[in-house]
């Protein structure tokens, strides 16, 4: 019997070039091997799944530009979750507690739901893409939470403990958002920090930090702020870090990617 995507292809033949590539290539290249994107909506609610907090007006707070320069900020759909997976390989002891109780810090900052999808094999890159669908499936890839080394990943070389940060994505006619991301955190100096006697706060910081780097924050030079790029002794979202994470939480739903 011939497969729906046979049947498809031999209907297009006595298509125009333009009708067929709207009504049968469109619909059917993201079912096509090296798709470079997931079928568009999967996993999206019709409506916002979480709302942020009440914040502050303060303005101390800095958002990623967009790739849209008539779109005033980038961010996640709210009308779906944000899986994300850890690889624990040189993770220090408690390390996978912490990145759960970062996770819930940025969601109840922004509104936005995560969902843990378990642990993972795959490792940092600067090449990832953002649809893997080998290992994850006809979806977008979900956010990557690594143990790293500054040998692994260079940019933690130095005193930077760790990077984040997510990937911008467009439907034809519509606004960018935010659809997959990743962190990379420097074990061995976080397993360093560790061993003071508020390293797991400190360390939790830090990924909070990275986290707020993946929804769409960008660095603020005032000290008081965790997203400042050389905080020191900040262990909490700070009223501008807040302000900054409700308003990118109260993005537009796109179920268009």
């Amino acid at each position: 019997m011939p497969t729906v995507l046979g049947i498809a292809l031999l209907v297009g033949l006595y298509f125009s070039p333009a009708l067929f590539e709207r009504f049968v290539m469109q619909p059917a290249r993201p079912y096509l091997p090296g798709a470079a994107a997931p079928p568009p909506g999967i996993g999206a609610a019709g409506s916002p799944l979480g709302h942020p907090p009440e914040t502050t007006h303060s303005s101390a707070y800095v958002l990623q530009p967009s790739s849209d320069p008539g779109q005033p900020f980038v961010a996640y759909d709210p009308c779906r979750p944000i899986h994300y997976v850890v690889r624990p390989d040189n993770a220090p002891l408690g390390g996978e507690g912490l990145i759960h109780q970062a996770v819930e810090k940025v969601s109840a900052a922004t509104g936005l739901q995560f969902v843990n999808d378990g642990l993972t094999s795959e490792g940092p890159s600067e090449q990832r893409k953002a649809y893997q669908s080998d290992l994850y499936g006809n979806r977008w890839a979900p956010v990557l939470i690594a143990w790293s080394t500054p040998e692994e990943s260079p940019r933690l070389e130095g005193k930077v403990a760790g990077i984040g940060g997510s990937g911008q994505s467009a439907a034809a006619g519509r606004r960018s958002a935010l659809v997959t991301g990743q962190v990379a955190l420097d074990a061995p100096a976080l397993e360093e920090i560790m061993q003071r006697p508020d390293g797991a706060l400190l360390v939790r910081a830090v990924i909070m930090h990275e986290l707020g780097h993946v929804v769409g924050l960008a660095h603020v030079d005032d000290p008081k702020q965790l997203m400042n790029a050389d905080n020191t002794g900040i262990t909490e979202f700070a009223d501008g870090d807040r302000a900054g994470l409700a308003l990118l939480g109260s993005g537009a739903c796109v179920p268009e990617l």
